[in-house]
């Protein structure tokens, strides 16, 4: 249940402007009107294969924050810790009622890059545990300087868990992004080395997130087509996506737990593209690549194309069926029998009161008892979760229907960010869908100043570009921003609680995902909330990992199989 530290001392109100760093919940959004409170020492509890982080906040006025470089002592290896100054986003217009204009939180930037003094200086700092890491108490103490000031120094603390995260997210998912969009973000050529380099960078930052991309690249491998079979050059797509399918990228060994099918223009007939989608399939088993191969058909189809999907799907199963066909809508009649990955907008699982979002809402059971069997059931978000339009509707009842979802947005509480992961854990959805990461890079805009775009502020996007001329230095960068690691840590929530059900206690698991979130708008907002059940959940893992721990020692004992 990823960041919120667990900062156990963490969790704060208002206050007057601390003269020393305080230590602040990650699930805390430090905004100009309310300073927040926190503690005077950092101590965070992290899996093996875990990444935990708190915030740090300084006086303010400040321009210019440097941080001596810290390991973290203990029983094995030194600990690293990384860190980045927040950046601010002026909203103008809010998501929704529950919105606010102002000034909130979101790039997390180097701390050498240029900083406001008007804003907040707050500093997200995060540890990231090795799988093999020995358990233990690690600890030291941050150091830092605002304009040249040496601060007094922030005793800090991680406890490493001896139970083990899983380095790929056990939760299929797939984010959308664009080679394009993030070219023309960064103002470089599509087609020139830096760029491609930086899509390689931008797809590493999401699966250090537990995040899986579709897009990528965009451009299909190329085709000819001899005797009805389909041959491809694999050389171009195997370059920028081997190392993301292979395990190869990250020292962890992370891969995309999916991957879409890159359609190609130059099949003219429905048998060429059947050709063309059997070979994909083969290259997939071939290269032994585990990745969930998947069809993204028409997004979000309207009645009129109904047809267009009957024909994609007979297409894709015309290959040989080992490519689900994914499809964006709610339960349809018209659509029964095409959607192999059936994935409606997160409201349509949650029914409500009030004016309706989702054309048909039923909850996750349901939803399979009307399914054929095979067919899994993925979910997503869209404005649906915030309203369409932005800013607070004339009709409450309106309002109200869209308030209170989880949310990306930026306006929106961290905890609402955050929540995707345990929801998920608790609905028995099989995967998420985003449309996009980069969508913002692709207007005239200028992301660092609006992200406006679906009645919401960060739909669609969750990177900001790292130009030179924003950062300083000669380098580009994709800059990842809070809610991109408040969906890494939803997604350790999962994990967290799918390996304490693994481990014989999903009736507690199940209890506590609902103290977290009873519905899709019924979400606590309380850290301190987060951080007990994070304690407690934590607690039982330690115990029922140390049973099962125990158990395969007697078994290797007695001359038994692990």
């Amino acid at each position: 249940m990823g960041v919120v530290g667990w900062a156990w001392a963490v969790s704060a109100v208002l206050s007057a402007a601390p003269a020393a760093p305080q230590v602040v919940s990650p699930l805390v959004k430090v905004r100009p009107d309310a300073t927040p409170k926190g503690a005077g020492q950092a101590r965070l509890s992290a899996a093996r294969g875990e990444c935990e982080a708190t915030q740090v906040v300084l006086p303010k006025g400040v321009t210019r924050v440097t941080m001596k470089p810290l390991a973290l002592k203990g029983p094995g290896a030194p600990l690293t810790v990384d860190a980045w100054r927040e950046a601010y986003l002026d909203v103008k217009t809010p998501s929704n009622g529950q919105g606010q204009a102002g000034p909130w939180p979101d790039a997390l930037v180097p701390l050498s890059a240029p900083a406001n003094p008007r804003h907040p200086t707050v500093v997200y700092v995060e540890v990231c545990v090795p799988a093999k890491q020995a358990p233990g108490t690690y600890s030291g103490s941050l150091s830092a300087s605002a304009d040249g000031k040496e601060l007094p120094e922030v005793p800090f603390s991680v406890e490493v868990q001896p139970f083990e995260l899983p380095a790929t997210s056990s939760l299929p998912n797939s984010f959308g992004i664009s080679l394009y969009s993030i070219a023309k973000g960064h103002g470089l050529a599509a087609d020139s080395p830096e760029a491609k380099s930086l899509l390689r960078a931008y797809g590493k930052a999401l699966l250090e997130h537990r995040v899986s991309a579709h897009g990528m690249g965009m451009d299909p491998p190329g085709v000819k087509y001899q005797d009805g079979r389909a041959v491809v050059d694999w050389t171009a797509y195997d370059a920028e996506m081997a190392p993301f399918l292979d395990g190869s990228l990250l020292p962890s060994g992370a891969r995309f737990t999916t991957s879409d099918v890159r359609d190609s223009k130059k099949a003219s007939t429905d048998a060429e593209k059947t050709a063309y989608y059997r070979a994909f399939q083969k290259h997939f088993e071939d290269k032994g690549w585990p990745a969930q191969l998947f069809f993204y058909a028409k997004d979000e189809p309207k009645p009129e194309d109904v047809p267009l999907v009957k024909a994609q799907s007979k297409r894709v199963r015309d290959a040989g069926g080992g490519i689900p066909v994914l499809v964006t809508s709610p339960l349809d009649a018209a659509l029964q029998g095409s959607a192999d990955i059936l994935t409606p907008t997160l409201n349509c699982f949650y029914p409500r009161e009030g004016p309706q979002t989702c054309r048909t809402v039923a909850n996750t059971a349901s939803v399979r008892t009307r399914l054929p069997p095979r067919t899994k059931v993925w979910w997503y978000q869209s404005c649906n979760s915030h309203g369409c339009t932005g800013g607070t509707p004339p009709d409450a009842k309106l309002d109200q229907a869209y308030s209170d979802w989880a949310s990306y947005m930026v306006d929106h509480p961290a905890p609402l960010n955050r929540a995707m992961g345990v929801l998920a854990y608790a609905s028995g959805v099989d995967g998420e869908l985003y449309f996009d990461t980069v969508f913002a890079y692709n207007t005239k805009k200028d992301v660092w100043t609006d992200l406006f775009e679906f009645g919401g502020n960060g739909d669609g996007t969750l990177f900001y570009p790292g130009t030179p001329a924003k950062l300083g230095g000669s380098e580009h960068q994709p800059v990842v921003s809070l809610r991109l690691k408040h969906i890494r840590d939803g997604l350790e929530d999962y994990e967290y609680l799918r390996l304490l059900t693994q481990l014989g206690d999903g009736a507690f698991a199940r209890t506590a995902a609902k103290r977290l979130a009873k519905s899709g708008y019924e979400i606590s907002r309380d850290p301190g909330e987060w951080e007990a059940v994070r304690r407690e959940v934590t607690a039982r893992l330690v115990k029922q990992w140390a049973s099962e721990q125990a158990k395969g020692s007697g078994r290797r004992t007695s001359g038994g199989t692990p």
